[in-house]
């Protein structure tokens, strides 16, 4: 089984796999009349082969138990998907460059401070969400259309989070709920 401890997200560390989605590291301009601030084009969204469109959805995810335990790994071939915690909900994420197969050497975890969201280059292999602490809503950017555009592929992985990183057990969830 592949161990990983899941790191900090950060935009260098995570480039390889897409972009990191975060208004407190990116530039803005002001639009209605001054009231908004615009943080343009926080992430690339690609949408590969026929009749592709961009999809706007919205995820609502239940917690995971730590250690987090995987037993594959998804890609969407055809387009980039992003996912925006909307309550600040922290999520770990697992990476693996695109490719046919997966090298364990290049996988990579990581782990939100709840205000960034991801966008997954198309091809970029990644867990399945995986939300701490509570049921997290998400919304999400991605491809629709013709074609198939979501491949699995299996693997063990463990993530760990770092010593003294603390994560709710789903009892003490519901004792506090």
């Amino acid at each position: 089984m592949l161990e990983l401890e899941a790191r900090p997200l950060t935009p260098e560390a995570f480039a390889p796999f897409g972009d990191v989605i975060d208004t407190r590291t990116s530039d803005y301009f002001h639009i209605n009349a001054g009231r908004t601030r615009r943080y343009h084009d926080l992430a690339k969204v690609e949408t590969l082969g026929d009749q592709a469109r961009a999809l706007i959805s919205i995820f609502v995810s239940q917690p995971v138990t730590v250690p987090l335990e995987l037993t594959f790994l998804e890609r969407h071939p055809q387009g980039s998907q992003a996912f925006v915690p909307m309550h600040e909900e922290r999520f770990i994420v697992v990476v693996a460059p695109p490719g046919d197969a997966i090298d364990p050497a290049d996988v990579r975890a990581f782990i939100t401070d709840g205000r960034q969201g991801v966008n997954y280059r198309a091809g970029t292999w990644h867990a399945i969400q995986s939300v701490l602490e509570r049921e997290g809503e998400f919304l999400v950017v991605d491809r629709g259309g013709e074609g198939n555009n979501c491949d699995e592929h299996p693997i063990d992985i463990r993530v760990t989070l770092p010593q003294g990183e603390a994560v709710a057990s789903t009892s003490e969830q519901e004792e506090t709920s």
